[in-house]
């Protein structure tokens, strides 16, 4: 009835009639949480211990096999080129000793040849005899004669000629060279890649300032030829990751520097951890022989044979020796007149303090040149890209302190420039020999200012000459346009003003 009614109604009103409601949705059904009060004890069903032995187990790995595996994830494919099927003739030329003339191992001299070295420098050819004998060498050499290749070849042919027979402890070297810096010791490892290209022994370098965890996982594994300073090799051998108990050959280059540089302590503690003298075969290199360093090596050498290449040059005939009266304001004209007017591949300036050489690098940013500079405090990774930019020609110009003078191993340097004459006469045969190497001619410039004349006597008397000096023109003291008037960052990064002086004595960062 009430139906009806209703129907009634909307029709006189007009309502449309009403959508039946949608049906209500289903509730999903809600999940109760188990009961692990009432859940038996033991394994589950899926976790059967049975099934699990029947897969891969999950064990912890054995140290060694950690090792052998860290190793060989890290190991990099060297592309070895084929090599030769036969050894390539080389000339008899009188008054020279053939590398193919002495006892050579066959891989070691298709290294040789691949460098293309076809006769021996002086040194080589006293110091490769008696090493290739096994004996003890305490050896004077100037830089850049070749000394490196002596000892590199002559533990290569022993290890080739004597291998180890059965399995090798990682971290083992068979042979230990000393380098006061770090950039030799990565010069030496880079001679060492080359030279031993075909033979297939494994040399490491180790080295302080960065790559701490990289370089102790480089020493697991095994070792022929480890290369360092003597710091870092000291850092690792305290640890269990360097045992330097085997080493057959010890080669302490440089020996003067180490001197000088207060090694003397490091390498004791490091020659106490060798076999004794006579059981193991050392070898000295040093550019002087003083009383000091033979001290040194009576306690290191057994029954050595000394040798000395050239005892009357302390400076290579290839090197052509200049030096320019100048005023201290007036040097940075005359180096500039030189970069201007004398072709060069490689220059390298050289100055006593890093604050100076800051200074310069700004001046020199002033006229258009942007020359990298290389001291202590420049950071390890920043030195060596600098460092592999100058070897390959990329930076033709680089700035540096004596900690640079005997890191920095290229044969196409062209001129040295003492900036500030150094205030050790044995300074200015290391700068100087940076130039004239491997047969090359070089130029060595110095400018001798009212503070640096007075480092000349000394530098006469060592090497046993008087040297003339040259009075500039007024052309070559003139100073040109100015390129650069901004401020520039230095080699730390710091702002700079007109002067050259740092806003690090403000603490301000450009």
């Amino acid at each position: 009835m009430f139906e009806k009614l209703s129907e009634k109604l909307r029709r006189f009103f007009g309502v449309p009639a009403a959508e039946p409601a949608p049906a209500p949705a289903a509730k999903k059904p809600v999940r109760k949480k188990p009961d692990n009060s009432r859940r038996p004890s033991g394994p589950k069903p899926g976790n059967d211990p049975a099934r699990i032995s029947a897969g891969k187990p999950r064990r912890k790995k054995p140290a060694g096999q950690k090792q052998e595996e860290a190793a060989s994830s890290r190991s990099v494919v060297r592309f070895v080129p084929a090599r030769p099927e036969n050894l390539a003739d080389v000339p008899v030329c009188e008054g020279k000793t053939r590398f193919l003339d002495l006892p050579i191992h066959e891989d070691v001299q298709f290294g040789i040849q691949h460098e293309k070295f076809k006769y021996c420098t002086p040194i080589q050819a006293m110091a490769l005899p008696p090493a290739l004998e096994g004996k003890d060498i305490a050896g004077k050499a100037q830089t850049g004669t070749g000394k490196t290749a002596a000892f590199l070849v002559s533990i290569f042919t022993e290890f080739l000629n004597h291998p180890l027979q059965g399995p090798r402890n990682p971290g083992q070297p068979r042979a230990l060279v000393l380098a006061p810096t770090r950039e030799l010791a990565i010069q030496i490892h880079k001679d060492a890649e080359a030279l031993g290209i075909y033979t297939g022994l494994t040399s490491v370098v180790v080295f302080g300032g960065m790559d701490h965890e990289k370089q102790r996982r480089e020493l697991l594994q095994p070792i022929d030829l480890l290369i360092g300073t003597p710091g870092r090799v000291i850092d690792y051998s305290r640890g269990s990751t360097l045992n330097l108990g085997k080493v057959e050959i010890l080669v302490i280059d440089e020996a003067d520097r180490m001197l000088d540089m207060g090694f003397i302590p490091d390498i004791k503690r490091i020659v106490a951890q060798l076999p004794r003298k006579g059981e193991r075969q050392t070898m000295l290199f040093s550019a002087t022989l003083e009383e000091s360093i033979l001290r040194l090596a009576g306690g290191w050498l057994a029954a050595p044979v000394v040798l000395e290449s050239e005892p009357e040059k302390m400076v290579s005939e290839n090197i052509n020796q200049t030096f320019y009266s100048v005023l201290r304001e007036e040097k940075l004209g005359l180096l500039l007149y030189i970069l201007r007017t004398m072709p060069f591949d490689r220059m390298i300036i050289f100055g006593n303090r890093k604050d100076v050489n800051a200074r310069l690098q700004h001046d020199l940013h002033r006229y258009g040149y942007e020359v990298p500079l290389l001291s202590g405090d420049i950071p390890q990774d920043k030195r060596l890209k600098i460092l592999e930019k100058f070897r390959t020609a990329a930076e033709k110009i680089i700035i540096a302190t004596d900690v640079a003078a005997r890191g920095i191993h290229v044969d196409d340097v062209s001129i040295v420039v003492n900036y500030d004459l150094p205030e050790r006469p044995e300074d200015y045969v290391h700068r100087i020999g940076r130039t004239g190497r491997a047969g090359h001619t070089g130029t060595s410039i110095s400018f001798l200012c009212e503070y640096g004349a007075y480092n000349l006597p000394p530098i006469e008397e060592l090497l046993g000459c008087r040297f003339s000096s040259v009075l500039p023109t007024e052309e070559m003291l003139k100073l040109p346009e100015e390129v650069h008037h901004d401020h520039f960052r230095d080699s730390r990064g710091e702002r700079g003003d007109r002067d050259g002086r740092s806003s690090r004595f403000h603490r301000k960062k450009w």
